[in-house]
């Protein structure tokens, strides 16, 4: 039997989606699938843990990084910095493991442009109002923030189409369900 190359997953979609919720349940399921924690300038949110949910580091590390091409991708999004690691990336894939990446829109526009065989999935809401009552449940955010975040959403929607799947963020179970498919699928595809 031939082994199959490592594969690197790109996974996006608009904030307030519920990325982290799928990704969760879906990393669970797929123990083998490496995911790659990016680094950010913005503050931690209760109950994320540095080095697991984020690198999170100063502005001017974030800048120091960049002046030496130390991410495959990084951008500004809302005012804080975001970025993968080269190194990361790499390590995984020279291990034989495949990476998955969840990053903002933009960036993984650039992995993909960057990583012409990386596996692009984009998560969509079931609608514009859902994705509104998501983003204002969370509490998080003031509401110049939501607002600002919503708009952020509806121009990242118009990205999808570029993406090879779309799976929408309905129903948890059909979600999920649909990403085992699609990883599936993609491992036992070469490139």
């Amino acid at each position: 039997m031939v082994k199959k190359s490592p594969k690197l997953f790109v996974f996006t979609g608009p904030s307030g989606v519920g990325k982290g919720t799928l990704l969760a349940e879906f990393l669970k399921q797929n123990p083998n699938l490496e995911y790659s924690v990016s680094s950010t300038t913005r503050k931690p949110r209760q109950g994320e843990i540095n080095g697991i949910s984020y690198f999170f580091i100063s502005k001017e590390k974030f800048e120091e990084d960049i002046k030496n091409n130390k991410f495959l991708e990084w951008t500004k999004y809302n005012e804080n910095y975001y970025g993968t690691s080269v190194e990361t990336v790499n390590k995984a894939l020279n291990e034989g493991h495949d990476i998955l990446l969840e990053i903002e829109v933009k960036g993984a526009l650039n992995v993909m442009q960057k990583c012409k065989n990386c596996v692009s999935i984009f998560i969509l809401p079931p609608s514009a109002e859902e994705l509104e009552k998501r983003l204002t449940g969370r509490n998080t955010e003031d509401k110049e923030t939501v607002v600002n975040r919503l708009n952020i959403a509806k121009d990242e929607i118009k990205q999808a189409g570029k993406f090879k799947y779309n799976v929408v963020n309905d129903k948890i179970e059909l979600a999920i369900e649909k990403l085992n498919e699609i990883y599936n699928k993609e491992k036992n595809l070469e490139h």
